[in-house]
């Protein structure tokens, strides 16, 4: 429904906006609300802009209307993909247009060597298919696990390894370009581009105009050559003007580094590059940064692929973390260290590079003597060094204090002189804890420290900081005061100090040219306000401990399973933010209620708790804490809280109700059928306002009752063995051709390995607490964990016996909370470890897919899951962009569409990979997975049962 109160605030634009879009944008692609507007108004910057109006555009065909309504309208619109970008090109007090869910079109061709992508497909993601096929593309950003394409070409960036002849400029072969009177061109068809010369000539021949006054200037020309030597994100893509020859084909490189402020790329194929097979790292430390720096200058002369500089203090960040080396501690105040990584198609070649760059490095003393390793373990862990910086930084920041992340660059010739300078303004501004790191070889270095936005005084610090950075980049090394973090708001202030008036004027006309109203993302880029970098500055009010060192970076986004449908966790903390804010200035309590109330479906209700956010997150966040902590806050001391207390003490009648209710509702099915049982459900569910659960065909019958007898040790094997409450209340659905429970399953595969069984006493009154926890019923998942503890220490002589649980969420939290002399496994990890070398395993010639569950993800076994279905099958499906499958326990029967949006990838990969059976490790999840692939789910223990029979 049109949320009619929010609009009626709107101004006489956005509503006669809204009134021409309501024709052909679905109402639910249209935000106004209060909540939603500022969810989704957040990015990785400092900075912050409220929407007037959220859409969620569908394809290139509405982009063009929305466009033309803006222009009729006159109201400026900002695009926005992913949001990982860190310099405010994202946000927007207008229309901001989400290029994201809809938008995840990808092709590969030329057997690799081109890759067709929409602005939606995450980086990762484009990587993944072509790994296949030793390519990948060029930009390889510190984001590329959640920023999507759409911004990487926008924000020219770039990455450790890609540099100056890999990015997206370089790389780009063809474009889909939506420009601001909803003209589209596309410059790989000849015909387009014919039509383009005569429907845009204002465009065309305007730019050919321009190509034609820069060549003949040839200060000018020198100017922009020069600029481009190294790493440079500052302004507009001058380059193009003198690089290429042909309007379009300028035009197509402009758009690299625009910032959607020229028009909006729709569609970008790129030249993709080498993916080597062969890599191997050394962590190279040296006595002062000057000499690493000055190694850099060798360095960069040799075959390597990235060389990364740390300062002394970034080393020191990071040096206290697990599986850092221990000899981090022992360094000297002034050590610098150059993370170097060389590849080769060959291992033989790979050999050689080592020996060269060894050689070449004699001349400088080093701090430890190189030493290289091609041990994929081992330069995984020295590369996780280098990512810990940005994250460490942010965990030991004060909260209500910003992480700022700045990012220059010098001709590699003056970095070390730089990089000491930089040290001494950072110190002279007292960014005391402030770090410094970057990819040495483009001499781009980035700078990290924190930061107080709550005071004048400290705005003015960080402002008069600024300006000394930029006096010394510009001035002093005539460097890149932005070299891939995009200009946006941040340095747009300072684009013409570091270009000088003559080009910046240039970039004032590439503006007109474009976008003559200026209606694409204002006050990015060219900004004639001097002080726009110190306005609109994000607060991040404190909110809870859980949350509160999040730096809204939006890395976690893409592991969570409502963010195509409510928030994501990156949303919930700005909105949870905002009403602490609200609430400790004392202010605007009908706004506080409102946006408390809206919370409730959008952050609440519609999350699954999962975690794998993270998994994900820099500073290990799991916003799903947070979820449970609130819901925790609304029934302690509450009639629920009684409730929770009764169904504990009573488990065992109250699990023996649901399977007497799973069982009338499937006589009901059995009846009734399944047409007009969905008929009465869903009419049911609709009458009840959406308070009764969803009925499904894969609603599974209640269990049959069964006895758990005490099995002795064969051959000295024994496991005791934990059936949830889950698989001991929830039979197989009807349908289903395997009719037998999972206990029986599992028993029988722990006996082919020769593993005597042994069943929990009193076992139908025990669980884990994790039904209890979910709901905020904390003190009733402690009692129920303490029970079970007791039960199993009992039947393990003290953790002498291993025990296996059949549903991985409840292993997990198992884990968590019960004494560690218990040796706790869940079916995957022992499977994978203690079962299949006692079996004989004949291998099936089919193939199916695998779905790993959020808690096994953390527990680190989907390669174990995937081992397995490879040992069972012939081929193996693994759904690349399905995580959580968002059933979340009861939640894929009370929030259906919560189940339905996080599987909304999955029924494609499993019929495009073919699979005809899926294998899993949790009762519930199976159920969606069924319901949403098309074939039917069971727990990975069936497939081991099939193959061992």
């Amino acid at each position: 429904m049109k949320d009619s109160a929010s609009r009626n605030m709107l101004s006489g634009r956005y509503r006669r906006f809204l009134d021409i879009i309501d024709q052909y944008v679905d109402e639910e692609r249209i935000i106004t609300d209060p909540l939603r507007t500022l969810a989704y108004g957040t990015d990785a910057s400092f900075y912050r802009l409220i929407p007037q109006v959220v859409v969620k555009a569908r394809d290139e065909g509405e982009i063009s209307r929305l466009l033309k309504a803006a222009g009729q309208c006159e109201v400026p619109v900002t695009f926005r993909a992913a949001g990982t970008s860190l310099s405010g090109q994202a946000i927007s007090d207008s229309v901001l247009i989400l290029t994201g869910n809809n938008w995840q079109e990808r092709e590969i061709l030329e057997d690799g060597a081109k890759i067709r992508l929409q602005p939606g497909v995450i980086g990762k993601h484009a990587n993944s298919c072509l790994a296949p096929l030793g390519r990948k593309i060029g930009p390889d950003p510190a984001s590329i696990n959640a920023a999507m394409i759409g911004g990487i070409a926008a924000n020219n960036a770039s990455g450790m390894c890609c540099g100056t002849s890999q990015n997206s400029y370089k790389t780009v072969a063809r474009m889909r370009i939506v420009f601001q009177d909803g003209t589209l061109l596309d410059t790989g068809d000849p015909k387009s581009r014919e039509q383009f010369k005569t429907t845009r000539p204002d465009i065309h021949d305007g730019i050919a105009a321009l190509v034609r006054e820069v060549r003949d200037n040839a200060v000018l020309s020198e100017r922009i050559r020069n600029k481009f030597k190294i790493k440079n994100t500052t302004g507009y893509s001058l380059n193009a003007l003198i690089d290429y020859d042909d309007p379009i084909d300028v035009i197509t490189h402009l758009m690299i580094g625009s910032e959607g402020t020229l028009a909006f790329i729709s569609e970008i194929t790129y030249e993709t590059v080498e993916e080597h097979a062969n890599k191997a790292s050394a962590l190279i430390l040296f006595n002062s940064i000057k000499d690493a720096c000055l190694a850099t200058e060798i360095l960069k002369k040799q075959p390597v692929a990235a060389v990364e500089l740390m300062d002394r203090a970034a080393l020191r960040s990071v040096e206290n973390k697990a599986g850092m080396p221990d000899y981090l501690k022992s360094l000297a105040d002034g050590t610098a260290a150059l993370l170097v990584e060389t590849r080769a198609s060959e291992k033989e070649v790979l050999q050689e590079q080592i020996g060269a760059i060894s050689t070449a490095l004699t001349p400088i003393t080093l701090a430890r003597p190189l030493e290289f390793t091609d041990k994929v373990e081992e330069y995984t862990k020295l590369w996780n060094i280098r990512k810990g910086l940005f994250p460490a930084v942010g965990a030991v920041r004060e909260t209500g204090t910003t992480v700022i992340i700045e990012d220059v660059a010098f001709p590699i010739q003056h970095l070390a002189a730089a990089t000491v300078e930089l040290q001494q303004v950072m110190a002279r501004y007292h960014y005391h804890h402030g770090i410094i790191f970057g990819h040495a070889l483009e001499g781009n270095l980035h700078f990290v420290f924190t930061q107080d936005f709550s005071t004048p005084a400290e705005v003015e610090r960080y402002g008069n900081f600024m300006h000394d950075v930029c006096t010394m980049v510009v001035e002093k090394y005539d460097g890149s005061l932005k070299a891939e973090h995009g200009t946006g708001r941040n340095m747009a202030p300072f684009v013409e100090y570091e270009w000088g008036h003559e080009a910046y004027h240039l970039m004032e006309r590439i503006k007109d040219i474009f976008d003559p109203n200026h209606l694409l993302n204002p006050g990015v880029i060219l900004n004639t306000n001097p002080k726009a970098h110190l306005e609109n500055l994000k607060p991040l009010a404190a909110t809870h401990q859980l949350v509160d060192k999040c730096i809204e970076c939006g890395f976690c986004e893409p592991e969570c399973p409502s963010r195509n449908l409510t928030l994501s966790p990156r949303q919930r903390i700005t909105v949870q933010r905002q009403i602490s804010r609200l609430k400790a200035m004392g202010k605007s309590p009908e706004q506080v209620e409102t946006l408390q109330k809206a919370y409730q479906y959008a952050g609440d209700d519609t999350c699954a708790t999962d975690g794998l956010c993270k998994t994900a997150c820099p500073v290990e966040i799991n916003t799903g804490d947070l979820t449970k902590e609130l819901r925790r806050m609304r029934v302690e001391g509450t009639p629920r809280e009684t409730l929770a207390r009764l169904v504990g003490k009573n488990y065992g009648a109250v699990t023996a109700m649901v399977r007497l209710g799973l069982t009338t509702v499937d006589f009901a099915h059995k009846i009734f059928g399944t047409t007009i049982m969905k008929t009465v459900a869903e009419t049911a569910r609709k009458v009840s306002g959406n308070r009764l659960p969803l009925w499904t065909p894969e609603m599974p019958k209640g269990a049959g009752r069964r006895s758990y007898p005490h099995a002795g040790a064969l051959g000295g094997r024994q496991v005791v063995y934990f059936p949830s409450c889950i698989s001991r209340t929830m039979g197989p659905a009807r349908g289903d051709s395997e009719q037998r429970l999972l206990s029986e399953i599992t028993e029988l595969v722990l006996k082919r390995a020769g593993f005597g069984v042994i069943y929990p006493e009193k076992m139908e009154k025990l669980c884990c607490g994790v039904p209890f926890q979910s709901k905020g019923a904390f003190k009733q998942a402690d009692e129920k964990a303490a029970e079970l503890e007791q039960v199993l220490l009992s039947a393990t002589g003290s953790g002498i016996v291993p025990v296996i649980c059949d549903t991985s969420p409840c292993l997990y939290r198992m884990r968590e909370v019960m004494d560690k002399r218990l040796k706790l496994y869940e079916p995957v990890e022992f499977l994978h470890d203690f079962v299949l070398p006692h079996l004989t395993i004949k291998q099936l010639d089919e193939t199916v897919t695998i779905h790993t569950t959020c808690s096994s993800q953390k527990l680190g076994l989907a390669p174990k899951m995937l081992a397995i279905a490879k040992a069972c099958a012939k081929d193996v499906v693994v759904p690349e962009k399905v995580g959580c499958c968002g059933f979340a326990g009861d939640r894929g029967f009370t929030y259906p569409e919560l189940n339905s949006s996080a599987l909304a990838e999955l029924r494609p990969a499993v019929e495009e990979g073919g699979a005809t059976s899926g294998y899993s490790n949790s009762r519930t999840c199976e159920i969606g997975l069924s319901l949403y692939s098309g074939i039917r789910y069971r727990s990975i223990m069936h497939l081991v049962e099939r193959c061992t029979r």
